[in-house]
């Protein structure tokens, strides 16, 4: 009997094959959980290439019991690669940050790689993290804090070290663009306590200047850390004034950098930030004045028409020339209005003689003129013999005067 026809063996269902693509998208959509991304993952470099665009491949490995080691293939592209403060070396052990990718035509998983830190800065590169979290929610690097810098401050303050090409760089700057008066408020830029002396170094200048600028010169990871202190960071919140910050190199981002008011790259930058340049200011003042000029220019021409125009509409022969206009513009109106009133009471003639005759003619007064009379009984006009009776008073209207008689005969015969 054949096995697959046993009875007692269910049956499998078919399902269709995936196509390599597919599997690939499947696991890709997996890789793309979040516990795998912007990930810290530490581990010794092995097959470290340097490429000729300027990625970086390599491999984390982490040796385990016997001969085993878990390796995992990393990948760090040029535009991250540039920021690299050093160059990572076979069984260097390291920090890295990134987020793991799959590699489809190579049909295998690789880390992206961000940044790169040795090992020994690993702990200080994670408690920057730590730090980074704890004051962004104390919103000391929150946009809306941000505070523009004055126009034209009077004076500008220092916070660096005494010694230095610093402050010389700013001095030089300052006094070639605007010169102003400088206070120089000296610290230790790094060391253990560097960064209680920075943050009073930042107290101290408090309402004596205009704008501050917090600088150092380069340096690598470990002479920058005192600027991630939380201690500086709090010092340059609380400043009243805005702060300029320029700490180590352009790629050096410290938290420092975050919480100033504006970063420049360099301590140059910074005095060219915080203060105006002279030279610009001077060509936008010539420009105004000229502009200014030009305009009283042409009110000065403006008014000089007025006054001539004004002159020409006062002289006396233009003048009586107006007054001799306007008297016949009087002359002749008052001819069309005598002509108008003469031809509206013509007008209003002819109405009332035409309202005078259709009164005339309903006039019961000029039918008593013709010799008729009106018969009155009781102040009512008596229209029919069938209301008169024998013995009545009546009272005869003519056209002249009336008469009162007493009714002795009454002939009630109508005539036809």
């Amino acid at each position: 009997m054949d096995w697959f026809n046993r009875p007692d063996v269910a049956a499998v269902p078919e399902r269709a094959p995936l196509r390599v693509s597919e599997l690939s998208a499947i696991i890709e959509s997996l890789l793309d959980n979040p516990i795998l991304q912007d990930i810290l993952v530490r581990g010794e470099v092995t097959n470290y290439t340097h490429h000729a665009r300027g990625h970086r491949y390599f491999s984390l490995s982490e040796k385990g019991g016997g001969n085993t080691a878990a390796v995992i293939k990393c990948v760090m592209w040029w535009s991250d690669a540039e920021r690299l403060s050093f160059i990572p070396s076979e069984g260097m052990e390291v920090m890295v940050t990134g987020t793991v990718r799959a590699y489809a035509p190579h049909g295998a998983y690789q880390l992206q790689v961000k940044e790169i830190h040795k090992a020994g800065l690993g702990e200080k590169f994670l408690l920057i993290e730590q730090w980074k979290r704890q004051l962004a929610a104390e919103g000391c690097f929150s946009p809306e804090r941000k505070r523009c810098l004055p126009a034209f401050p009077v004076r500008v303050g220092v916070v660096t070290s005494e010694t230095g090409a610093v402050i010389h760089d700013i001095r030089t700057v300052v006094g070639r663009r605007y010169p102003l008066e400088i206070i120089i408020s000296p610290t230790a830029v790094q060391g253990e306590q560097a960064h209680r002396e920075i943050a009073c170094a930042i107290s101290r200048l408090a309402g004596m200047v205009d704008v501050m600028i917090v600088a150092r010169g380069g340096g690598s990871f470990e002479d920058l850390f005192p600027f991630n202190h939380p201690d500086v960071v709090r010092a340059i919140v609380a400043c009243p004034v805005p702060v300029v910050s320029a700490i180590g190199h352009e790629v050096d981002v410290t938290l420092s950098d975050l919480a100033a008011d504006l970063r420049a790259a360099t301590p140059s930058a910074a005095a060219e930030l915080a203060v105006p340049d002279r030279l610009v200011l001077a060509a936008r003042v010539q420009d105004l004045k000229g502009r200014l000029n030009a305009a009283l220019q042409d009110r000065v021409a403006w008014a000089w028409d007025e006054i001539s125009d004004l002159c020409d509409r006062l002289r006396p022969q233009k003048f009586c020339r107006k007054l001799e206009e306007r008297k016949q513009n009087i002359a002749d109106l008052s001819d069309r209005l005598e002509r108008a009133f003469s031809n509206l009471l013509g007008r209003k003639r002819l109405l009332l003689a035409e309202m005078k005759t259709a009164l005339d003619s309903r006039n019961p007064l000029a039918v008593l003129a013709r010799g008729y009379c009106v018969a009155e009984k009781s102040g009512t006009v008596v229209k029919s013999a069938n209301a008169i009776t024998k013995g009545d008073r009546m009272k005869i209207r003519f056209y002249e005067g009336s008469v009162q008689v007493i009714v002795e005969k009454v002939d009630h015969e109508r005539n036809l």
